[in-house]
């Protein structure tokens, strides 16, 4: 998830932020080591990807490859603590490099109501940078819930729990630091489940505000 520093490709091809694949790599050489990543990678062809970190919008379809791998390799609960440890990951560097410091002093400071509308605004505004093919919307409400209908990161998979953790560590990351430090972020509904498509429910605990 990166805030856009150009427009979406017009040649076709789905593309997703960088961080959807370098903060895998990074957790996953913490927890499983260099070795094991690199024959992770070698498996479905990625290797590259460990060789020379991409620093732009990669192809959606490596992507969603890297993911299945993760969850097959290792099991869908070792993916999960995985994926969220990278959507967390993926929140620190949103807030060190691409979210403007004056941006986050200033939602800092909002009543926490107006804090997620703006931020809910700049998410919806830059979905394109981490939805890839699939499509994002905003259900306001009490939870506001965050909606992407046909999901990269859990397609083609099936699980019996909800798999999306990048995403939903990521929005809280993001939640808890700019809008109240009691954000939490579930995943209630998920294409690998064979729901319609995956939902994110928001709420500002204790005040649990409407957004």
């Amino acid at each position: 998830m990166n805030t856009p520093t150009a427009t979406p490709a017009n040649d076709g091809i789905a593309r997703i932020g960088p961080n959807s694949i370098l903060r895998i790599t990074e957790v996953l050489q913490q927890q499983i080591g260099e070795a094991q990543t690199l024959a992770l990678y070698q498996e479905v062809g990625l290797e590259g990807y460990l060789t020379d970190p991409p620093q732009n919008m990669v192809d959606e379809r490596d992507v969603i490859t890297l993911h299945q791998q993760v969850r097959r390799e290792l099991g869908l609960l070792q993916a999960k603590e995985i994926s969220w440890q990278a959507g967390l990951l993926t929140g620190d560097y949103l807030l060190a490099k691409r979210i403007p410091k004056p941006v986050q002093l200033l939602l800092k400071i909002l009543p926490a109501r107006l804090a997620g509308q703006i931020l809910l605004k700049a998410i919806s505004r830059n979905a394109w940078t981490f939805s890839g093919s699939g499509q994002f919307r905003i259900e306001p409400g009490q939870p506001v819930r965050l909606i992407i209908q046909n999901n990269p990161l859990c397609r083609g998979a099936e699980a019996d729990r909800v798999i999306c953790d990048y995403y939903a560590a990521t929005f809280e990351r993001l939640f808890r630091t700019l809008v109240h430090k009691d954000s939490r972020v579930t995943e209630t509904e998920c294409e690998a489940m064979g729901a319609a498509q995956c939902v994110f429910e928001i709420r500002v605990e204790p005040i649990n505000e409407q957004l």
